[in-house]
């Protein structure tokens, strides 16, 4: 890719350098990027409900609120640096709750709505966070938190109100000038020998927000724009929130659960014409039939990320949603960088197999296990080059130096993704596997070691493996390998129970598909569980 693209005109150079730089200065206000400097008449998300029923929120009314709630939390004893957990689902409450913790220069920390509270302890633990804002559907996950709990309609009890606070409050309060540096979001990653590690988002991250949404998914000014990931999640939150905020584009938000008919009602009814969501999203939509996709929807953009696309999929989108879905990689601690983008600027040919190029501002390459540059075509270790990938905003874990020390080669050169991969001789990458264990089901990525922690804690289990084996439907399902206390006792009620039992103490989206009780479990010498053995065991089995 030349620096300005001959058919475009777009000078790719220089859109980077425009955003390190409006990024970059020491002036820079969350609240004012995301909201204040946008047409305060412009839609910045519209939400649609079960029955197809919508509610606009503008830039202004959105910039009111958040005036009004960032008062109230400062009322509160809330400042700029502290943490403030949101455990709501996509609403018009939410939007302003996050947009109230920015504009005083607080952290946000996301709590998806399907854990249960051991998760949901870990991560207000983890993070600090003395002030959580949730859902009344969700209050009584929240019940052990011992900071203060603010509920999004009428408070019992200690409880305060989020509409009380906020009608309490006059608008005005001044956005908080808090720099590049400083953390906007503190998002955990799902671990697989520990517990989830805190990744602290700076405001700098919008910088890579704004060119995925503009170069990678292509997101126009005229698209009608959907995002059907959870905001719970890191590519929801990223893009179905914040990157469509700074580059002042219009987000759809469903406000209720997932379901093949309800989105493809959605796509028709409100003529999305750019849609991005897991590949679990289009094999639901592909495996609930064809009627519900004739005449065909007519996407002018398709995208995809979490996990490879499979053929079919591909094959089945070009002719129900009219355009091909282009396969995207990123990790938490980056958002996406490598992807098959969508721009005029940066669009390839897509190759089957090939998660695409490196987006501008990113420098990528695979290598060997002394960290050395792979040779064409062999696979590797994915990493980032440090040195030359300005919009690179990762800089390690919240209070875990040796975890942070592990995702860089000793010179501090590269970033090590932990994901195997290859590189060809004209640049695509393609990916080969996690070697990190993580799990990804439906979408939602999901560590071992939580699950497994969990799962001990029942009186049957001695010991438990958790590992993902893969599934047409949802990329890979949950299995686990029990080594029960009592063999006598294992059979299908106690796999109901144990089912029940993670449901119940971590996510209802994480429980264990499927359980195998197990004599003893495949072991490393020092004692560390060999998933790879266990996922080698099943996929023989098939």
């Amino acid at each position: 890719m030349t620096t300005t693209d001959a058919g475009t005109g777009f000078d790719v150079d220089a859109y980077v350098a425009q955003l390190l730089a409006e990024y970059g200065g020491p002036e820079v206000s969350a609240a004012e990027l995301l909201c204040d400097r946008h047409d305060p008449d412009a839609v910045a998300f519209t939400f649609i409900g079960a029955d197809l029923a919508a509610h606009d929120l503008t830039y202004g009314e959105l910039r009111t609120r958040s005036e009004q709630g960032a008062a109230a939390l400062a009322a509160l004893g809330v400042e700029a640096g502290d943490t403030v957990a949101t455990l709501m689902g996509k609403s018009p409450d939410l939007v302003v709750a996050l947009l109230s913790i920015w504009r005083l220069g607080a952290v946000q920390v996301p709590l998806f709505t399907a854990f249960a509270w051991p998760a949901i302890q870990m991560r207000i633990d983890g993070s600090a966070a003395e002030v959580v804002i949730t859902d009344p559907d969700q209050r009584e996950k929240v019940e052990k938190s011992p900071g203060t709990v603010i509920v999004v309609g009428e408070a019992e009890g200690d409880d305060l109100s989020w509409p009380a606070l906020l009608a309490d409050q006059e608008p005005g309060r001044p956005a908080a000038v808090t720099g590049p540096d400083a953390a906007l979001v503190m998002i955990f990653t799902s671990g697989t020998t520990g517990t989830p590690k805190g990744v602290p988002v700076p405001v700098f991250a919008l910088a890579a927000f704004q060119e995925y949404i503009e170069l990678g998914l292509d997101v126009r000014e005229t698209d009608v724009f959907w995002n059907a990931a959870d905001p719970g999640w890191a590519y929801g939150l990223y893009y179905a929130i914040l990157g469509p905020m700074t580059a002042g584009r219009r987000s759809l938000l469903l406000t209720t659960g997932f379901s093949p008919e309800l989105s493809a009602q959605v796509l028709r009814r409100f003529a999305v014409t750019n849609f991005a969501a897991a590949p679990t999203v289009y094999r639901a939509m592909r495996a609930a039939g064809p009627e519900l996709f004739e005449p065909p929807i007519g996407l002018r953009r398709a995208s995809s990320a979490g996990e490879p696309l499979t053929p079919e999929v591909v094959e089945w989108a070009t002719a129900a949603l009219g355009v091909p879905v282009r396969d995207h990689y990123g990790q938490t601690e980056h958002g996406m960088m490598i992807i098959n983008g969508w721009h005029d600027a940066i669009r390839r040919e897509v190759r089957a197999g090939a998660m695409g190029h490196a987006l501008p501002g990113w420098s990528a390459a695979v290598l060997d296990d002394q960290n050395v540059l792979a040779d064409v075509g062999a696979l590797g270790q994915v990493a980032i080059d440090t040195s030359a990938s300005p919009l690179m905003w990762f800089r390690g874990y919240h209070l875990a130096p040796d975890k942070t020390a592990e995702q860089f080669s000793a010179d501090g050169r590269w970033y090590l993704t932990g994901d195997a991969g290859a590189v060809d001789a004209d640049g695509y990458f393609s990916f080969s596997a996690r070697d990190d264990d993580v799990i990804i089901t439906s979408g939602y990525r999901v560590g071992p070691f939580e699950i497994e922690s969990v799962m001990v804690t029942h009186p049957q289990v001695g010991e438990c493996a958790v590992v993902g084996v893969p599934d047409e439907l949802r990329g890979e399902v949950i299995e686990a390998f029990v080594v029960a206390r009592d063999p006598a006792a294992t059979g299908p009620d106690l796999v109901t129970e144990l089912q029940d039992w993670v449901k119940k103490e971590f996510a209802k989206h994480a429980y264990p598909r499927r359980i195998h009780f197990v004599d003893t479990l495949p072991k490393t010498p020092s004692g560390k569980i060999q998933r790879f053995l266990l996922r080698k065991d099943r996929a023989a089995q098939g």
